[in-house]
């Protein structure tokens, strides 16, 4: 009898696979579910969500650090002193107050102005009938192609025959229709059923009426994006404020962060970092309260 009659067969599995076999193949298809499912979403989400915030991290913790521990090298990331000196100076110094009230101000009537008015221009373009309709709205999404910084010198020619410059009218007024926000609320009224305004004309409705009663109650999300673009863009303006706004009293905060932050032999980087904190904050608490409504509003308008 040979040597290979007396070996002793392998132990199987309970399917009928030797144990080695049986885990090296639950390894290989559990990697193979990570890399075809939502495991390597997630793990690429998750790096793209750390490279995102570590400079927010760096702006938040720079803010509390002296202007010698900012330029040490190499740099650090924890301060090794917290100071909120950089934060004070804003508040005392430098007159916070009055340029929050004008960023606000700009920013809110800028909203507002904006959710109305795009409305309208939308409800038009959407469900009403018109000779040179389709020109129109051409001529509405062409101003898209055209750069802002192209209408500054126009632009300031007219507020100044106006006699509004260094006012809210020169912050406010050109920015209270923009062709985004037209566009945006004319694809979602496209979606509302035309039967619901028939109905509602033949019970004798107006257009403002049917516009007020029923085409706006159904625009929640529509308005809600609208609404966070156009103070994330009107917040954020820099250029215009700084061409417009003549004298401190009306500076906004992104002009006051740029004039106020630069000595004349350096750059305060504490101070840039605390006003740059102070800045994003309220953008942040829109989005994170009206996220939802953003979501769904860009879902349903086909903007991409």
């Amino acid at each position: 009898m040979t040597t290979t009659d007396n070996a002793v067969p392998p132990v199987l599995s309970p399917g009928g696979v030797p144990p080695r076999t049986s885990r090296a193949r639950g390894r290989a298809s559990k990697r193979h579910r990570f890399l075809t499912g939502k495991g390597l979403t997630y793990a690429v989400l998750a790096i793209g969500a750390l490279v995102w915030l570590l400079p927010f991290a760096w702006m938040v913790l720079g803010s509390f650090k002296t202007q010698r521990e900012i330029l040490v090298r190499p740099p650090t990331w924890w301060p090794k002193e917290f100071t909120a000196d950089n934060f004070s100076t804003w508040f005392t110094q430098l007159d916070f107050g009055t340029f929050f009230t004008n960023s606000l101000v700009v920013a809110v009537i800028t909203v507002l102005g904006n959710m109305v008015f795009c409305s309208m221009v939308g409800y038009a373009l959407a469900k009403m009938e018109f000779a040179g309709k389709r020109y129109l709205f051409g001529a509405v999404m062409a101003t898209l192609m055209v750069p802002t910084v192209a209408t500054f010198v126009p632009l300031f020619v007219m507020v100044s025959k106006l006699g509004l410059a260094n006012t809210y009218g020169a912050l406010i007024l050109p920015f209270l229709t923009q062709p985004l926000g037209v566009f945006l609320m004319r694809q979602f009224m496209m979606g509302i059923p035309d039967s619901l305004l028939e109905a509602a004309r033949l019970d004798g409705a107006s257009e403002l009426r049917i516009f007020v009663r029923i085409v706006m109650p159904l625009c929640g999300p529509p308005l809600a994006t609208l609404g966070i673009l156009t103070f994330l863009s009107s917040w954020n303006n820099f250029l215009w404020p700084l061409v417009a706004a003549q004298s401190q009293d009306m500076y906004t905060l992104p002009v006051a962060l740029s004039l106020y932050s630069t000595g004349q032999n350096a750059t305060n980087y504490g101070l840039l970092l605390a006003g740059a904190v102070l800045i994003i904050t309220p953008i942040l608490l829109l989005f994170v309260f009206l996220q939802r409504y953003f979501i769904q509003g860009v879902a349903t308008t086909g903007l991409k």
